[in-house]
């Protein structure tokens, strides 16, 4: 307020003070919008196909999976970041244990609800799947124990973990005997249950991925900083962890254990090139996807979501879009089912891993375009779900809303 003749005060506008920005949520629903299309090949696309193999895929199908390599190191990245912002709210003790139950919630979904509601619509348990959930539940709770730390401190940490465990490629997980689970839980995925009646596959190995959620943790405190400088610094980050990839793939000696190769069309080399490695994901995997991540964080900044209102709604209920989307996808291959085959008990039965998440019907899987088409018609239907999920969270302030 000022007198009348005398010049206006400037205010800086605060920031929130809720630990959510808009920049966040949008990158956030950006990426499960791109996640959909991947779950949605895995149920609607060609099966025994690779669509990463340079020598073999074409350059449609490449990208369609390549361009979803995004999602998983955001997701994690975000989850850090996402944690430290919520210190504004809560104490450092109160904030562990909501990481500590939350980590312990995420790590149950994946092994109860999106194994069985989710992606194979039984409850035999004859094969589990450990994937995304289960690495973002443990993160949450490793981060639970070094909160205590600066901010830089974690994100050295996070960035250690990241840049060395390459380190580790050679070691075997059968060279520990009966702990072989144990290095499949840290750094290599693989089987770690295997009898005639039950199976379970870690795919998420834990140790790269509780890095990139370090170093999200620490990126918090440009969150601090007026946005043009945030800004800044987001886009060189990104840019130079993108060019980071670029040196170290061209020399092509550490960060992936899968080299690429001249292949008999230059096109095809580029693919190899591109081709990294996600499972474990492998330093030259982080940094092609953080940076571009981080770029795309920075240009975000600041925007007002106007036309692409929808994706920020998906981002500010990411676990809620998570968890029913792979039920609609599902819902969605049992009706075409249906009406190409005239029944669908394909679409609930999974003997074994070679026939994961369903057992494929004789002749099923549809070229790309009708691959987009489903992904189109999944997210359309998302969007009132999570329109209304939203404004009810919006609306009420239950305890166990922060858990959906």
């Amino acid at each position: 307020m000022h007198t009348l003749g005398s010049p206006p005060i400037a205010v800086t506008p605060r920031p929130k003070t809720d630990g959510r920005f808009d920049s966040i949520d949008m990158l956030r629903g950006l990426v499960m919008i791109l996640m959909a299309l991947d779950h949605v090949r895995d149920f609607f696309g060609h099966v025994g196909v690779n669509p990463t193999d340079p020598a073999l895929t074409t350059m449609p199908l490449f990208f369609t999976r390549w361009i979803t390599h995004l999602c998983a190191p955001t997701f994690f990245l975000l989850t850090g970041l996402g944690a430290a912002l919520s210190r504004r709210r809560r104490t450092n003790h109160e904030l562990s244990v909501h990481l500590i139950s939350r980590g312990a919630w995420l790590i149950f979904l994946e092994i109860v609800v999106v194994r069985s509601l989710g992606l194979q619509f039984n409850f035999d348990y004859r094969v589990t799947v450990l994937n995304v959930l289960w690495a973002l539940g443990w993160s949450m709770i490793a981060l639970a124990f070094v909160i205590q730390l600066s901010p830089r401190s974690v994100l050295l940490l996070g960035a250690a973990l990241i840049l060395g465990h390459n380190l580790l490629d050679s070691i075997s997980a059968s060279s520990f005997g009966s702990l072989a689970f144990v290095w499949s839980w840290l750094h290599a995925p693989g089987v770690i249950v295997a009898r005639p009646d039950f199976t379970v596959l870690l795919a998420y190995p834990l140790v790269p991925w509780v890095g990139v959620a370090m170093v999200g943790f620490g990126l918090s405190p440009i969150y601090e900083w007026d946005a043009a400088r945030r800004r800044r610094m987001l886009w060189r980050t990104g840019a130079g962890l993108t060019a980071a990839f670029l040196l170290l793939r061209g020399i092509n000696v550490y960060g992936d254990f899968s080299r690429w190769a001249p292949q008999a069309e230059s096109w095809r080399t580029v693919l190899s090139f591109l081709n990294t490695t996600k499972y474990p994901p492998s330093l030259l995997f982080l940094l092609m996807t953080l940076g571009p991540a981080l770029a795309l964080l920075g240009w975000l900044d600041g925007r007002s979501p106007g036309l692409a209102r929808p994706v920020w709604t998906f981002g500010k209920v990411p676990l809620f879009y998570f968890l029913v989307h792979l039920p609609v996808i599902h819902l969605l291959a049992i009706l075409v089912c249906f009406l190409r085959y005239g029944s669908a008990h394909w679409m609930f039965e999974s003997p074994d891993l070679t026939h994961f998440p369903f057992t494929q019907p004789p002749g099923w899987g549809f070229d790309l375009p009708g691959v987009y088409v489903a992904w189109f018609a999944v997210v359309l239907l998302m969007y009132p779900l999570c329109r209304w999920y939203a404004a009810y969270k919006r609306e009420r302030r239950y305890w166990w809303l922060s858990y959906l």
